[in-house]
């Protein structure tokens, strides 16, 4: 009989489980939604109740999809958004929602609650900063937690347990929660996204004692094994089994991170020239490396974070496809553009796209973008200007409403979260890195004229997976190492993925892209002369 695992990815918006053979083909996946609660500005919040739910089902329909045997199920990986879950010591969910809601109590990574808290840390210098490029974003947990413990104490006592999202998935699928047992840990979550020192082995304790957090280390909120990603965390529990439909003894690997499954998915043999690129609702950029680089704004360098043997830097763009949607939706041409894309049966992208081909036809590519531009920031710049303060800025507005003027808008947003990524890759070069190509999942491998638009602005060569669900691939490479039918997620890498084909960067863009370029870095400095001209009023 063949053996098969189970990649299991909860993103931002929904839970996927994926089964796939030992040569990385998928044969069948499923999805179940998710909510997000936003009782305030700033605030953003899921459910873990209702995520672990949503994987149930996930993993049933893709079971049942796939058409194999339940038994032929060999071993499960995870991966998860870098959300913060507060559980109680019952293993039962505790509110991080100033509603009280007790369903609402994980933290998301997209939660900008913590500012103030990043920043303070910041401030403080501690050398452990240096393995995260020197800034602390609003994104990671130790600011989140120090926002809970001043502005909500009774929520930040009552949870006995702080997990990561990925984690949490784990313990709850190996019966770690609730019991005797200290839930373990993923060495990808801990050094990412808690400060762990992975590369000595430990946690920066006086930077904890300094904040007022060092009871974080009790068990077992942040106390229990921190594991290699892909190492065995235990076996699938056999409530959990039955409720997955899935029978037979089944490892559960230790987890990862979403963006760091999807560039594990990517890897393939080489990974240290690769720039994995995995876009979505945001956009995460990392780098490997065999000696740690220091760079700038930019997270890492990180000790066995994806590779058990080697470091990464961890770049990204707060907001992509999430400013994409955006500048669509607001837009007085949107009703007009969904009205004609059901006419026509396609995707409104579709209908922008062939928009900016006719455009481009009658009248060259070059003009179109050429005196409208955007600086893409939002929802703040995450590397690696490290400046969650930063906000979007758009150039070259006319009173025009229609479809096509919104097709310019749109392509100028393409350019510009391009860019973002261009500079990130100029931060990685500039500090140690040899970046000559990127590697792409998400959902910008349904977007053509997105690719092409990267591949111009960055001037590198995009390789495309032969599967595009590299995320899902990545968790299942996870789970074929954890049951040994790899040696070691090196392995794994090598033999489940491939490329597909690779988009090249047309040369005769460069000079215009070079030129758009330089406008985009120079409105980050107006802005902040803005800044500093309204500043000196008060």
């Amino acid at each position: 009989m063949s053996a098969h695992y189970l990649g299991i990815d909860v993103g931002s918006g929904s839970v996927r489980a994926g089964v796939f053979d030992g040569y990385g083909r998928c044969l069948a996946q499923a999805a179940h939604p998710i909510s997000q609660f936003r009782p305030e500005a700033n605030f953003v919040e899921q459910s873990s109740d209702e995520i672990w739910d949503a994987c149930v089902a996930a993993v049933r329909d893709s079971i049942e999809a796939a058409g194999i045997p339940a038994d032929s199920v060999r071993a499960i990986g995870f991966d998860a958004t870098c959300s913060l879950v507060a559980l109680g010591a019952d293993g039962r969910p505790v509110s991080v929602s100033p509603t009280d809601d007790d369903t609402q109590n994980i933290v998301m990574w997209m939660d900008h609650r913590a500012t103030a808290e990043a920043a303070e840390i910041t401030a403080t210098g501690h050398d452990a900063l240096r393995y995260i490029g020197g800034q602390v974003s609003p994104e990671l947990e130790l600011p989140k937690l120090l926002w809970l413990a001043r502005n909500r104490p009774d929520q930040y006592e009552r949870a006995a347990i702080y997990l990561d999202l990925a984690d949490y998935m784990v313990a709850r699928a190996v019966g770690e929660l609730g019991g005797e047992a200290t839930p373990g840990k993923s060495t990808c979550t801990q050094v990412c996204k808690w400060l762990y020192l992975a590369h000595e082995g430990r946690w920066p304790t006086d930077l904890l004692n300094r904040l007022g957090l060092e009871s974080l280390l009790d068990k077992p909120r942040m106390a229990g094994p921190i594991r290699e990603p892909g190492a065995p965390a235990g076996r699938l529990a056999p409530d959990v089994a039955e409720a997955f439909g899935l029978s037979g003894e089944i490892t559960v690997a230790t987890g990862l991170i979403d963006a760091h499954a999807g560039a594990l998915g990517m890897l393939g043999d080489d990974p240290e020239a690769s720039l994995a690129v995995i876009a979505g609702t945001s956009t995460c950029h990392i780098a490997f490396s065999r000696e740690p680089c220091f760079v700038p704004g930019v997270w890492g360098p990180y000790w066995g974070a994806v590779l058990p043997d080697g470091w990464i830097n961890e770049g990204g763009q707060s907001a992509v496809g999430a400013l994409i949607d955006h500048v669509i939706r607001d837009s007085a041409a949107y009703a007009d553009l969904m009205a004609e894309a059901k006419a026509q049966g396609v995707s409104h992208f579709d209908v922008l796209n062939a928009r900016l081909d006719a455009m481009e036809a009658e009248r060259g590519a070059a003009t179109l973008t050429r005196d409208v531009h955007v600086l893409d920031y939002h929802h703040g710049n995450r590397s690696p200007l490290a400046d969650a303060s930063l906000t979007g800025i758009v150039t070259g507005l006319t009173l025009d409403t229609g479809i096509d003027d919104l097709a310019v808008r749109y392509l100028a947003t393409l350019q510009a979260v391009s860019y973002g990524t261009r500079h990130i890759v100029e931060a990685l070069n500039a500090n140690g890195h040899q970046v000559t190509r990127l590697r792409l999942c998400g959902g910008i491998l349904k977007n053509e004229r997105w690719l092409a638009e990267m591949a111009d602005a960055t001037d590198l060569p995009i390789e495309l997976p032969t599967e595009p669900e590299t995320v899902l691939l990545g968790s299942a490479m996870l789970a074929v190492a954890a049951c040994g039918d790899q040696p070691d997620l090196r392995s794994a890498a090598a033999a489940m993925s491939g490329t597909d084909r690779v988009i090249e960067p047309r040369g005769e863009r460069r000079v215009f892209h070079d030129a758009k370029y330089r406008v985009y870095r120079t409105m980050h400095a107006h802005q902040m002369a803005y800044r500093e001209i309204m500043g000196g009023g008060r």
